[in-house]
């Protein structure tokens, strides 16, 4: 089954009956993470998952009834999060100050929202790849590139730009074995990001 099909949307509830749920649904989600990223995706069992977290299975199934449930709701989180970045870089005009707001809230976003989706990227690419997610964050990738740049922009600029993007997204993923706090690799990653835009 992928993940396109399956959908779980996260509801915000403004009463505390709603926060609560939306919290327990945060610590489902970064127990999943933490046990795909040691184990691996396709290891993880549900009922592992429900273990970690001193709860059972049935009370899990309330949240997330599959782990591709799970991975679902993280890039859907990411993909409203790219859609929102992609809303205003087209609102706004183009030019320097335009590319380098763009960096700095797509930096933002990967180091909130959208780190687990990453790290689960990588750590986790031929699951990534049969649950079928890569064709619409590519997408996504690239037009946020092309708003970077000036109409009519040069190949070599949106290479630029794509560098840029990606010296964000992988300091996210790959630094982990580094004794830098995600603070810190976020930092640095949005500098470097910013000297290769040039």
């Amino acid at each position: 089954m992928k993940l396109g099909s399956v959908r779980q949307t996260v509801k915000h509830e403004e009463n505390p009956l709603g926060a609560r749920r939306s919290d327990t649904r945060d610590r489902i989600r970064a127990v999943a993470m933490e046990l795909f990223s040691e184990q691996g995706y396709e290891k993880t069992s549900l009922r592992q998952i429900a273990e970690k977290l001193d709860v059972t299975k049935a009370a899990l199934y309330y949240h997330f009834r599959t782990k591709e449930d799970i991975v679902a709701s993280l890039s859907d989180d990411m993909r409203r999060g790219i859609d929102d970045l992609v809303t205003w870089a087209e609102s706004t005009p183009p030019g320097r100050a335009r590319a380098e707001a763009i960096l700095d809230r797509y930096g933002a976003l990967l180091h909130s929202t959208g780190r687990d989706m990453v790290r689960f990227m990588h750590e986790n690419q031929p699951a990534f790849r049969e649950l079928g997610f890569g064709v619409s964050l590519r997408y996504q990738f690239r037009l946020i590139a092309d708003l970077m740049t000036e109409p009519g922009h040069a190949p070599l600029e949106v290479f630029h730009a794509r560098q840029a993007l990606l010296a964000i997204s992988w300091s996210t993923a790959m630094m982990g074995d580094l004794p830098l706090s995600d603070d810190e690799c976020y930092r640095a990653a949005i500098a470097i990001a910013h000297d290769i835009l040039g």
